[in-house]
């Protein structure tokens, strides 16, 4: 009888754990994810590491700090900016323009254009690395250019069904690249 007894109280106990460790679970879980962002009527929580900031200027529409990993000197920044013109090669153009490739490859070389899917629409995605050319002010013609060696950016031209939006990540490689698979996840959990 006492071994049935203990038995039950083992069995209790054991449930009890892992009902207790399913819940911790399904709160970190929870915890893992950010501020709820609305972008052209679509929601979604970011991921907590990135930290909301009040924009640098009035074109930015938002504006996140990605903490810098490894040996990396620099935070990453998520900026976005509504309501821009240009078309998206414009703007994938420009965007690769912002960086020099190492010496003997071309941008074309250390740059990917591939589609991703935001809500339902599909939009041009940009993946290019090398020594960025960052202006605190880009289009002011008296802020000078800091080149960046080791840089990378992810960019987006999203043309969304009340506005278009820009998505441009960008920083140290190894931070970028630390951030890129939350990011794309970001943007395809963005529903209606």
């Amino acid at each position: 009888m006492k071994r049935v007894l203990c038995a039950a109280l083992l069995g209790a106990g054991v449930l009890v754990w892992g009902w207790s460790a399913a819940e911790s679970s399904a709160q970190d879980k929870k915890d893992e994810k950010g501020k709820v962002v609305e972008l052209d009527g679509m929601k979604a929580a970011i991921p907590k590491e990135w930290k909301e900031e009040k924009p640098d200027n009035r074109m930015r529409f938002l504006q996140f700090r990605l903490p810098k990993v490894k040996d990396d000197k620099v935070d990453a920044e998520l900026i976005i900016f509504k309501g821009l013109g240009g078309s998206p090669e414009a703007n994938i153009k420009r965007w690769k323009e912002m960086f020099v490739p190492p010496a003997g490859k071309t941008l074309d070389d250390v740059s990917k254009v591939t589609d991703i899917k935001i809500g339902t629409v599909k939009a041009p995605y940009l993946d290019v690395t090398g020594t960025y050319k960052f202006k605190e002010r880009p289009f002011d013609p008296a802020s000078k250019v800091e080149n960046r060696p080791g840089q990378r950016m992810l960019a987006i031209h999203y043309e969304g069904g009340d506005d278009a939006f820009h998505f441009r990540l960008v920083g140290p490689a190894d931070t970028v690249a630390n951030y890129k698979a939350g990011f794309e996840e970001w943007l395809k959990a963005l529903k209606k």
